[in-house]
């Protein structure tokens, strides 16, 4: 499943994918953007960016510290002017969702 962007300023939303390429799952050693875990980024025309995104499971040892961590990363990108992550758990996480190079990082391919 790829993110749905929602974004006027493809220079930015770049950014962004680069940015969440450097938050990680500390248990897994691939980033959240490559794991699957992001459904939808927007950037409004203020560049307020609102962003959907899951964990592996709701139960992750990570859940109170990883949103927060890529919350703050992301807010310090040039241009963002504000950021808010929200978690969702619909539609639940699978394997499914990574890309391939995430797949073949783990060895699922």
């Amino acid at each position: 499943m790829a993110a749905i962007i929602i974004s006027q300023n493809t220079e930015l939303t770049q950014r962004v994918i680069d940015t969440l390429k450097t938050c990680y799952d500390p248990e897994i050693p691939v980033d959240i953007w490559e794991l699957g875990l992001i459904y939808e980024i927007i950037i409004d025309k203020e560049n307020n960016l609102e962003m959907q995104m899951t964990l592996t499971s709701p139960s992750c040892p990570v859940a109170e510290t990883l949103p927060p961590e890529t919350e703050q990363k992301l807010r310090e990108i040039e241009g963002i002017k504000s950021a808010k992550i929200i978690m969702t758990f619909e539609p639940s996480w699978g394997r499914e969702m990574m890309s391939e190079v995430a797949q073949l990082e783990l060895g699922f391919m």
